[in-house]
């Protein structure tokens, strides 16, 4: 499409790609994800910490595929749980977690914990790497908040129900996703990554097939 620069995020999530969609639209940035390229790599995720896992999943799938990729790792550090599940948050209930029992994991693990310490961040690493697979722009977001004792919202994913914002008073899942574009990990990681990326845009760095 003309005037505009494909990235391709990596990940088969598309509830991720709405939320950030509406952040780099404005910016020339076209949001895919690997759901729209068959032939991409399933790249695993074994590293020591959220940079290492997302600057893998970009460099590799960015490299396979000839084009930019914006790659994140993100997960819920709690407090009490010494920052378990961390890199693991996806898969904490086992090899087949969803976010359902991975909630019920967690509330199970903090059963005895009282409010004081139920204070939890999220951490999201986001790194953009050329079609080469060289790493060209990285940032990094958190937001903290606390475990609530039980699940409360509709809306987002993952532990969404339980991340309860302590200046809100409600979790992620009740407050929806335009704020949570705002306030999340997440929102805070791609604003911080965005002034790197227009740098790229102005220097003509940016070649996709469309271009």
């Amino acid at each position: 499409m003309a005037g505009r620069h494909l990235i391709v995020l990596g990940t088969h999530n598309r509830k991720k790609r709405r939320e950030l969609a509406e952040l780099l639209e404005p910016y020339g940035l076209e949001l895919a994800t690997l759901a729209d390229f068959p032939g991409a790599l399933e790249v695993v995720e074994d590293g020591h910490d959220f940079a290492a896992n997302a600057r893998r999943k970009a460099c590799q799938q960015a490299s396979h595929l000839g084009l930019w990729v914006l790659a994140e790792d993100s997960g819920l550090c709690v407090d009490a749980l010494h920052g378990a599940p961390g890199v693991r948050s996806a898969r904490y209930s086992g090899y087949r977690a969803t976010d359902a029992s991975n909630n019920d994991r967690l509330l199970w693990e903090m059963r005895d914990v009282p409010p004081s310490r139920r204070t939890a961040q999220y951490t999201c690493h986001i790194t953009l790497a050329d079609p080469v697979g060289g790493i060209r722009a990285e940032a990094e977001g958190r937001c903290r908040g606390r475990i609530a004792p039980g699940p409360r919202g509709v809306a987002g994913f993952g532990y969404d129900p339980l991340f309860e914002l302590l200046e809100y008073h409600r979790t992620f899942a009740e407050l929806g996703d335009a704020v949570k574009a705002v306030l999340s990990h997440r929102g805070r990681a791609v604003r911080r990554l965005i002034p790197q990326v227009a740098a790229l845009v102005r220097q003509g760095a940016w070649q996709t097939p469309a271009n």
